[in-house]
């Protein structure tokens, strides 16, 4: 069965019972007429079908999509334009190897198409007969309009049937700022107002709080500076299940600089100059921030000690995600001797009652903003490939740490990018850049209070080696030019077992 027929034969199923509602539309004497959502969803899951595969954050690209069922639907907007909100499931394969992931969508319905949106959000005309044939289905996230009706119903903490809108409390959300996307590359996207306030939007979704907001609302009502206050969020429940979190609004950083932009920046200069400034003051700055996000989280947050049989836990886990790596990099079989050399070194009796507790999860300069007030860390969600309810889970504050330290690396190495052959003089200052920043921000983090990196050296090297697997693989299947980056440190680390 074609990819348009099987969606189309899902279509016809009901969506659950209380999602739907009538939609509104004009016909030509201006009179209103309804129609299911059901309907209109069937007439949209042809063109899904075909748009889906060419977002950035869809997670299943290069396996076809076998099957499209409608989870929730609900009409948040009703007329033209037609502002509708969609939980879908996507099906991958069939039989034992079948996989299936939900999808938020944002929908926006129009009788003309709308000015200023793009080509790339356009799904295309619907047709089909119905009250909508004809009109123009795109994606609403780019309709400044919509989102801002978006907003409303997040400061009014409207329901809709199984969609749930919450507000923290606090001052009055404006009602009336018009939304525009976020340029950015993310596995979700977001939306900014003004500039006020910034709505990130899960767009694959999993039953149950999302860390993003889990960790979010507990360092705010701690009273942590380190992170942007929360002031909404929206949920909806999936068959029966808790609550699955669809959207986190909290307070836009207009003054803000990105991390990694700023690292870049410091790099880049080192061709002219060899000492461009000290970043290394801002790297220990970022330590220290860290370190506080951590001691907030500990105190906020279940905390644990792991015991030996936990610990060689840990220690199997990270050899299994080596061993799926080598199959799929075969590069790294060379190295793959020491490296579980390194994971083995984990059960030593010293680490015995290692504490973990809650954490970023996904941790690099990208996820750091530096403000007039000091660094502030962002996107809480951990690594999104990863099941929600792994994500959940107590960890060692040092892999947030060694993360981090990876994401020097990675900056350093753009010094080399765009060079015509090996250059060993930027080869040396790129990496003697990385080691001033990576030492400064583990200085930073000790005196911010964290565990110091230097009293677990053994834990530290098993968490980067880690790190820099996921990293090979992501870089094969995503970005080949970039994958010397990750093998490099894979060199570097599995010489120091």
């Amino acid at each position: 069965m074609s990819e348009t027929s099987r969606s189309q034969a899902h279509a016809h199923r009901d969506l659950p019972e209380g999602a739907p509602g009538p939609l509104g539309t004009r016909g030509t004497a201006g009179r209103r007429t309804t129609a299911g959502v059901s309907e209109l969803v069937g007439a949209a899951l042809p063109l899904i079908a075909h748009w889906l595969p060419t977002q950035r954050w869809y997670a299943g690209k290069g396996r076809a999509i076998t099957g499209l069922t409608p989870v929730v639907g609900t009409p948040l907007q009703v007329g033209d334009p037609t502002l509708l909100h969609l939980l879908l499931r996507v099906e991958h394969g069939t039989g034992p190897a079948a996989q299936d992931d939900i999808y938020q969508l944002l929908l926006g319905i129009r009788s003309q198409e709308p000015s200023g949106i793009g080509p790339a959000a356009v799904l295309g005309r619907l047709a089909g007969g119905g009250p909508h044939d004809g009109a123009v289905l795109y994606d609403a996230v780019h309709d400044p309009e919509l989102t801002g009706r978006l907003l409303e119903h997040l400061a009014t903490g409207d329901r809709f049937g199984a969609l749930s809108f919450r507000r923290t409390p606090g001052p009055g959300l404006p009602g009336n700022l018009p939304g525009r996307a976020s340029t950015a590359e993310q596995s979700n996207s977001s939306v900014i107002y003004g500039t006020s306030f910034i709505l990130k939007l899960f767009r694959r979704i999993s039953p149950g709080t999302n860390p993003d907001l889990e960790l979010s609302l507990a360092l705010s009502r701690a009273g942590s500076t380190r992170i942007p206050r929360v002031a909404a969020w929206f949920e909806s429940r999936l068959e029966r299940s808790e609550p699955a979190t669809l959207g986190l609004l909290q307070r836009y950083l207009p003054d803000a600089e990105d991390g990694w932009e700023l690292a870049l920046d410091q790099v880049a200069r080192l061709k002219g100059d060899p000492t461009p400034g000290n970043f290394a003051i801002e790297a220990h700055r970022l330590g220290r921030a860290t370190a506080e996000v951590h001691r907030v989280l500990a105190r906020s947050m279940p905390t644990a000690r792991l015991d030996r049989p936990e610990i060689d836990r840990l220690a199997g886990a990270m050899a299994d995600r080596l061993d799926s790596a080598v199959a799929a990099v075969p590069g790294l079989l060379r190295y793959r001797s020491a490296l579980r050399g390194a994971f083995q070194q984990l059960t030593a009796d010293h680490l015995e009652g290692l504490p973990v507790q809650r954490i970023h999860g996904d941790l690099h300069l990208g996820q750091a903003m530096r403000t007039p007030h000091g660094w502030v860390l962002l996107d809480f969600e951990g690594e999104p490939a990863k099941p929600l309810a792994e994500r959940r889970l107590p960890q060692p504050a040092l892999r947030d740490v060694a993360a981090m330290l990876r994401s020097f690396d990675y900056a350093a190495a753009h010094l080399l990018a765009g060079a015509p052959g090996p250059d060993p003089e930027l080869a040396h200052l790129a990496a003697a850049w990385a080691a001033r920043n990576r030492a400064a921000y583990c200085a930073g983090y000790t005196a911010g209070g964290g565990m110091d990196p230097a009293g677990a050296p053994e834990l530290l090297r098993a968490l980067e080696i880690d790190k820099a697997v996921y990293e090979v693989v992501y870089e094969a299947r995503h970005r080949p030019s970039w994958l010397p980056i990750p093998l490099a440190a894979i060199n570097r680390l599995a010489l120091t077992v």
